[in-house]
């Protein structure tokens, strides 16, 4: 249950993150504002570190496979495309489409095990969620 609170609450933070990187781009710029974002988080994840708040070891990073290291570029990518898209769409707009490209995603990363993940067979059922959620998302998107 805690973990589907936190996973709720990252939600209603990255709702808040594009709204606010977004507003940064209208001043900015959209690949300036992705490159302060970058540098901001940056900071902070040096900060915690120093302050003694990881719990792993740095110096493990060569035993990570190659492919982990691209989440800085999606991260990146991410950033940039959310700015984008609220900026043109509205943060209700973008952040359903956002949402609904993810659970899509993670079925599939799910039933192939991509990346370590344990395998999740696909139902019907998932497959009917899915199609809901489409549903609702086209809802949400109509005007």
């Amino acid at each position: 249950m805690l973990a589907l609170l936190m996973a709720a609450l990252s939600g209603l933070l990255m709702a808040l993150q594009g709204s606010l990187n977004s507003a940064l781009g209208k001043v900015v710029g959209v690949l300036e504002a992705t490159f302060i974002v970058q540098v901001v988080g940056s900071i902070t994840g040096l900060l915690l570190l120093v302050m003694g708040l990881g719990r792993g070891s740095l110096l493990n990073f060569r035993e990570a496979p190659w492919y982990t290291y691209l989440g800085g570029l999606l991260g990146v990518a991410i950033v940039y495309l959310v700015v984008a898209a609220i900026a043109q769409a509205g943060v209700a707009s973008a952040t359903t489409a956002i949402i609904l490209g993810q659970v899509i995603t993670a079925a599939v990363v799910d039933y192939f095990g991509w990346f370590g993940v344990e395998q999740v067979p696909f139902s019907i059922w998932k497959g009917l969620g899915i199609l809901l959620m489409a549903g609702g998302a086209w809802l949400l998107l109509s005007r």
